[in-house]
């Protein structure tokens, strides 16, 4: 039996909330729970650590959390708020004395490595800079033994990539999950699901539309993610269905997932 745990870093939109500037009463409020990061999360697989995304927080939400190392990174797609704190993780390299490998599709890798070459260059001596190593998604792939599976869903015009390790999936950024994909995406205890706003956006999913999907697939409980300021924590835990809340910045959930044989 391996024990997956998954911590969310981060559960906020692309201007995180508070926003700069606003004052609406989310913004201000003294609520902890509605004080969202970019979005983002970090897994332990049985001692190994495995990284979802590396946003412009990604460092404030390591030393928050004591990240105590990073094996590999899945990347969901390469828009500013999930890749911008990629160069932090030479922090990582550094104390591992290794590189890290990053997945992704490869439109997505083909993006990074474009933006940010220095970091899949060799390591020098000083390791002062991220060194990275860019691997495409294939079918087999494992994390420390625990199978992952991932799905290309639409995020607008952009693609994304969702995943599911184990026992617990992945979905930020999307706008609609095929039938095929929710009979694969059964069996969870933990969903982890976009859900931008009230109303419907044409790259993210409503609170209505995200609890429709989340109801599908029946995981054993849902948590909604990147949500923007015009959700408050509070009430929309009242309004949420059985086995669906909204997640918040430090949220651990944990799962036993039995490795076949």
């Amino acid at each position: 039996m391996t024990k997956i745990r998954l911590t969310v870093l981060g559960c906020g939109s692309s201007s995180g909330t508070p926003v700069i500037g606003c004052p609406c009463p989310v913004c201000t409020g003294s609520n902890p729970k509605n004080r969202r990061s970019r979005c983002s999360a970090w897994l332990d697989i049985s001692g190994q650590g495995w990284q979802i995304d590396t946003g412009p927080d990604f460092r404030s939400q390591a030393l928050r959390e004591a990240l105590p190392r990073i094996d590999g990174v899945l990347y969901t797609h390469p828009h500013a708020d999930h890749l911008n704190g990629i160069d932090d993780l030479r922090a990582f390299c550094y104390r591992q004395q290794s590189s890290i490998p990053i997945y992704g599709s490869d439109f997505t890798l083909a993006n990074i490595t474009e933006r940010f070459h220095y970091a899949f260059y060799p390591p020098s001596s000083h390791w002062n800079r991220p060194v990275l190593e860019a691997r495409t998604l294939s079918d087999g792939l494992k994390l420390n033994g625990v199978p992952l599976q991932y799905f290309d869903m639409p995020h607008g015009h952009w693609p994304t990539t969702a995943y599911r390790i184990g026992n617990i999936a992945w979905l930020t950024d999307i706008n609609h999950i095929s039938d095929a994909q929710i009979a694969a995406l059964q069996g969870l205890d933990h969903l982890f699901i976009d859900c931008l706003s009230e109303r419907p956006y044409p790259s993210h999913l409503s609170f209505e539309q995200a609890c429709d999907y989340a109801r599908r697939i029946g995981a054993k409980q849902s948590w909604l993610i990147h949500m923007t300021h015009a959700l408050d924590y509070n009430d929309l835990l009242a309004r949420s269905p059985q086995g669906i809340a909204p997640a918040y910045d430090g949220l651990t959930v944990e799962c036993d997932y039995s490795i076949p044989a």
